[in-house]
């Protein structure tokens, strides 16, 4: 169990909130320490680190968030799978019991790096890239289980500038790992929590979903919202994803995506996901 005291207070409508933002305990460039302050220093009411498949640094992060006095919810983004294609699935509310979702990342986190590992040798036996002293490959392998993948290929192009050719990393295995979408959400709903498709909307390899594909979703997964709310999503497909969750009592999200100081959290109104707050204990009014 963590120790959170983002339960049982009250927000007004125009309070500012980001529900998905990311620290260099995944992809990002932001500190916890410094994310946190930025949104202190920006006047947030709440904000949730939504950190890549990690759930072990949860505790750490709310500690920090408590030594500053500053209400940070319980979350993270799982990078899942469905019908071979990529569905990252923000989640919130699961502080209760951790052990579920902590055992689908520790696993794709574990054939992750040995993917990582066997690819990096094969890149090596065939000269793409000089044998170092296992530095280069020790920092892969610290890495979390999605940035392992984009680390190869930068390691790969440095040392293969300007090339177009990437079928040595196919050639070696390369390839993301991730976890069934109906298996992170069970465990998400075993752990009391709730789970919501992140940025919908994106074309840039990941699912990009209209309504049919929502109801063929629906369908299949017990979801219980949508990130309507982010900062890809046109006009167009915010209204469509409002109007979808309105019509099946789904949850709405706003969160920013923020990696670092470059692309910032964006001041989203409470009032946008009053309902999934009011689901986290916050009432909005």
């Amino acid at each position: 169990m963590i120790r959170s005291y983002v339960t049982g207070f009250t927000i007004t409508a125009d309070a500012i909130v980001d529900l998905q933002t990311h620290t260099h305990l995944s992809d990002g460039k932001w500190s916890p320490e410094a994310l946190v302050d930025y949104f202190l220093q920006g006047a947030f009411a709440t904000a949730a680190i939504t950190d890549h498949d990690r759930v072990d640094t949860m505790a750490g992060i709310q500690r920090i968030a408590q030594d500053r006095g500053f209400p940070l919810l319980v979350a993270a983004e799982m990078t899942t799978r469905w019908h071979d294609s990529i569905v990252d699935i923000l989640t919130f509310g699961f502080e209760n019991n951790l052990s579920p979702l902590e055992e689908l990342c520790d696993r794709i986190y574990q054939k992750q790096s040995a993917i990582s590992r066997q690819v990096y040798d094969h890149l090596v036996k065939h000269g793409y890239i000089p044998r170092d002293d296992e530095t280069e490959i020790a920092a892969i392998l610290a890495a979390t289980t999605s940035n392992q993948t984009n680390l190869l290929v930068d390691l790969f192009l440095k040392h293969n500038p300007g090339t177009q050719d990437f079928s040595p990393l196919r050639e070696a295995g390369y390839t993301l790992c991730t976890n069934p979408t109906e298996a992170v959400v069970e465990a998400v709903h075993q752990s009391g929590g709730v789970a919501l498709i992140a940025h919908p909307g994106r074309t840039d390899g990941f699912a990009t979903f209209n309504a049919a594909l929502l109801d063929q979703f629906r369908a299949e997964i017990p979801i219980d919202g949508i990130e309507a709310y982010y900062p890809r999503h046109t006009p167009e497909q915010v209204a469509l994803y409002k109007h979808y969750a309105d019509q099946h009592q789904w949850l709405i999200s706003a969160g920013s995506d923020s990696h670092g100081p470059d692309r910032p959290p964006i001041k989203y109104r409470a009032s946008q996901c009053a309902a999934l707050l009011a689901r986290l204990d916050i009432q909005v009014i």
